[in-house]
């Protein structure tokens, strides 16, 4: 299974559009976790703060204890976040020792990150930010190809909950 399942995209596609029109709109995009549940047919919205490992791991802990509550099926999150270039990707250990991080560099990249978190895997696409036409505020991103990745670690990876297999496997996806 490599392309997102049609029940989950039709969620996500609406907050894809709606934080490229806030970029579109001269706006930054604050990191959120929307975390989803089928049987309710909602995606509650969850703020994050990413400024330093505490406010990460406060903030993992958070959108895991929603998705418990709500019994959730899927997490998606996005925000904005730095890449280095392709061309400079060979330079990585060279670029943090000198610079600290990517984002201080000359190297950095402005993108949007999005993971979509489910039982089936995690699917995952950065997409780089270019301004809108001519303006300095106005920014957008084109359409996002998400990679299908069946393992992941990392503080705000497995946050779902565990969950019956017989139950999930009654979901129709497509």
């Amino acid at each position: 299974m490599s392309a997102i399942p049609d029940a989950y995209l039709k969620i996500i596609e609406p907050l894809i559009a709606t934080a490229r029109g806030f970029l579109e709109n001269g706006e930054k995009l604050a990191p959120m976790a929307f975390v989803g549940s089928f049987a309710t047919g909602s995606a509650i919205p969850v703020m994050f703060e990413t400024g330093s490992d505490a406010a990460k791991d406060k903030s993992a802990l958070g959108i895991k204890l929603a998705a418990e509550h709500t019994d959730a099926d899927f997490i998606f999150m996005l925000m904005e976040a730095w890449s280095l270039r392709k061309d400079k990707m060979h330079l990585m250990e060279k670029i943090y020792a000198q610079y600290g991080s990517i984002g201080a560099s000359p190297y950095a990249v402005d993108t949007v990150s999005m993971t979509l978190e489910t039982r089936h895997g995690v699917w995952v696409a950065v997409v780089p930010i270019k301004p809108k036409g001519i303006s300095k505020k106005r920014r957008t991103f084109s359409a996002p190809e998400f990679r299908h990745f069946t393992e992941m670690t990392g503080r705000f990876s497995h946050l779902l909950p565990e969950k019956d297999v017989d139950a999930t496997s009654h979901t129709t996806l497509h």
